[in-house]
């Protein structure tokens, strides 16, 4: 029973790592469709929460395995 506990959460955090990145990505372009002149700049902040994000993400995974 403990082992299907893990893959839940493992799923779980599968499932909440990719809302968030879609979150972000959504986000952005909607800012940069507002002010393109700011694209870089929001770039540049959207792939360092991605990449945080899913850094998270895989932490949470290994700490559930």
């Amino acid at each position: 029973m403990e082992g299907n506990l893990h893959l839940i959460g493992a799923g779980l955090v599968v499932i909440g790592a990719g809302i968030g990145i879609g979150r972000i990505g959504g986000s952005a372009m909607d800012a940069i469709a507002r002010q393109p002149e700011a694209s870089g700049k929001i770039q540049t902040a959207m792939l360092i929460a991605a990449a945080l994000i899913e850094g998270i993400g895989f932490a949470a995974l290994f700490a559930v395995s």
